[in-house]
């Protein structure tokens, strides 16, 4: 069985592994926001930058499972 302070400290770390590979793909494209870079992708303000959303998209929606592993955790 998994220590819960070991499993915390796993969910933590990759948590804030997501947070920097969303800083990263951010600062790539010169970006602050989340949403407006989103919303720049979308309606193609930002040529080629829909891989990169659709990534981001997909880090938000493991942060919000991992947010909710962390909760059952403590």
């Amino acid at each position: 069985m998994l220590d819960s302070d070991l499993a915390e400290e796993l969910v933590k770390f990759k948590l804030k592994s997501i947070q920097e590979t969303m800083q990263t793909i951010l600062e790539k494209w010169h970006e602050s926001n989340i949403d407006d870079f989103i919303e720049k992708a979308r309606t193609g303000e930002l040529s080629d930058a829909e891989l990169d959303a659709i990534t981001i998209r997909q880090l938000i929606a493991d942060l919000d499972r991992l947010e909710e592993v962390l909760k059952t955790i403590r």
